[in-house]
C-alpha cells in the first residue's frame, strides 16, 4: 500500500550496512535508528505504546488507505526480539519524512503547547530538534495548498482524536534557500551564531554553488518525457498537488542543482517564510525567505490514560491548564488545529 519494494525494505533494515544511532528528540527514552541510506527511520517503544498500536491498527489501515495524502507516521513493521541476553526489546520501522537531497536547516517539533516547549539555546544547530516557543516564523503557501493541508491535519488529528490520542507533534523540517543569509530563528550567544552559519554557508557553497541560485523556486509543470529526471523519495504520500499559476497542473519543484522534486503534502512543499516580529523588535521590515517545507503528524500512540489525567491535574494546579501538554484529546486536536492554523495563515497576496 505504500508503495514500499520488500526487498529494497530488507536491505535498508538488514543488511552490511549499521544502522545509525540518534539522539533521542524527546523525553520518552526510546531509541532511534537511521538506516544508512537514510530512508527508514527505527524507533523503539516501551510495551504500552505497543498495545496502543496493535488496538488501534484495523482503524489506522482503514484511514491511510482512505487517505492516501494523510500525514500521519507512517509505520512499516513493528517487531519484538529477544537476544540471547533476554532482554525483550521493541521497536517500529516508520519512514524518514527528511530523507531529502535538500539540507534540512531547521527542525521544528510542534504541539500546540507552551509549557516547557522551548530548546535549550545553547546547544542549538541543524540536527536540534526546536519546539514551538522557538518559532519565530510563519509560512505562507499557495491558497489550495494551504486549504488542502489545513483540511488533511484537522482529519488526521480527528480520528486521533476518535482513537483517544494526544500528545502528537507536527514535525516541521525546513529548508532555506541561500543559507548564507540565513539569520537566527532565535537570539543566543552570538560566536555560536557566527560560526555555526559560517560552516553552513560553506559547506553549501561547495555542495550547491548556492550564490548562483536564483531568489524564487521554480514551480514545472508536469512532463511526460522526463518524469524519470523527478526524484520522488521513499516517503511518498499519495497525489501531486496542482498549482494555480501553472493553470491548476501538477507540477514539481525545480531547483538549480537538483532534480526535480515532486511536490505532495508535506513533501517537497515551497512556501515564503516571513519572520514574526516579537514585542521588543523595532525592525521597520520583515526578513522574508524562501523555503522547502517537508512535514508529518509524528508521535501518534500516546493514549489519554490514568496516568495523564493524574498528568493534567496535577500541572493544572501548578501552571494555566490551556498551557499543558497533557490534555484531553478532543481539546488537544482543537488547540492543536488551531495553533498550525496560525504558523500557516492565509496569504495576504490573495
Amino acid at each position: 500500500m505504500f508503495k514500499i519494494d520488500a526487498a529494497d525494505y530488507m536491505m535498508s533494515i538488514c543488511g552490511n550496512d549499521a544502522l545509525r544511532e540518534l539522539s533521542s528528540p524527546g523525553k520518552s527514552g526510546s531509541v532511534f535508528f537511521l538506516s544508512q541510506d537514510d530512508r527508514f527511520m527505527i524507533k523503539t517503544l516501551r510495551k504500552s505504546e505497543v498495545k496502543v498500536l496493535v488496538r488501534m491498527l484495523p482503524k489506522y489501515h482503514h484511514h491511510v488507505r482512505t487517505y492516501e495524502n494523510t500525514l500521519i507516521t507512517k509505520f512499516f513493521g513493528l517487531h519484538r526480539i529477544k537476544p540471547s541476553s533476554g532482554q525483550k526489546f521493541r521497536f517500529v520501522v516508520m519512514g524518514n519524512m527528511f530523507c531529502t537531497e535538500l539540507r534540512i536547516h531547521r527542525r521544528f517539533d510542534l504541539k500546540g503547547s507552551s509549557l516547557g516547549r522551548s530548546a535549550d539555546k545553547f546547544e542549538i544547530d541543524e540536527s536540534t530538534i526546536l519546539k514551538d516557543l522557538d518559532l519565530n516564523y510563519c509560512f505562507y503557501l499557495e491558497p489550495s495548498w494551504r486549504k488542502d493541508l489545513l483540511s488533511q491535519i484537522e482529519i488526521d488529528s480527528k480520528f486521533l482524536e476518535a482513537q483517544h490520542i494526544m500528545d502528537y507533534s507536527l514535525l516541521l523540517g525546513v529548508h532555506y534557500r541561500a543559507p548564507q543569509h540565513l539569520r537566527p530563528l532565535i537570539s543566543y550567544n552570538q560566536s555560536i551564531i557566527s560560526d555555526g552559519l559560517g560552516s553552513v554557508a560553506e559547506e553549501d557553497t561547495i555542495e550547491d554553488d548556492i550564490s548562483n541560485y536564483p531568489q524564487g523556486l521554480v514551480l514545472v509543470p508536469r512532463g511526460t518525457d522526463d518524469d524519470n529526471s523527478v526524484v520522488v523519495g521513499p516517503h511518498i504520500r499519495g497525489s501531486r498537488l496542482r498549482a494555480s499559476s501553472a493553470g491548476d497542473e501538477e507540477v514539481d519543484l525545480l531547483l538549480p542543482g537538483t532534480a526535480r522534486l515532486q511536490i505532495q503534502l508535506g513533501v517537497n512543499l515551497p512556501a515564503r517564510a516571513e519572520q514574526i516580529l516579537g514585542k521588543q523588535e523595532k525592525q521597520t521590515f520583515n526578513e522574508v525567505y524562501d523555503v522547502v517545507l517537508y512535514l508529518g503528524i509524528i508521535d501518534i500512540l500516546q493514549e489519554y490514560n490514568m496516568s495523564k489525567k493524574i498528568e493534567h491535574a496535577y500541572k493544572s494546579i501548578q501552571f494555566d491548564s490551556l498551557s499543558i501538554s497533557a490534555v484531553d484529546p478532543t481539546f488537544y486536536s482543537e488547540r492543536f488545529l488551531e495553533f498550525i492554523q496560525k504558523v500557516f495563515p492565509p496569504n495576504s497576496n490573495t
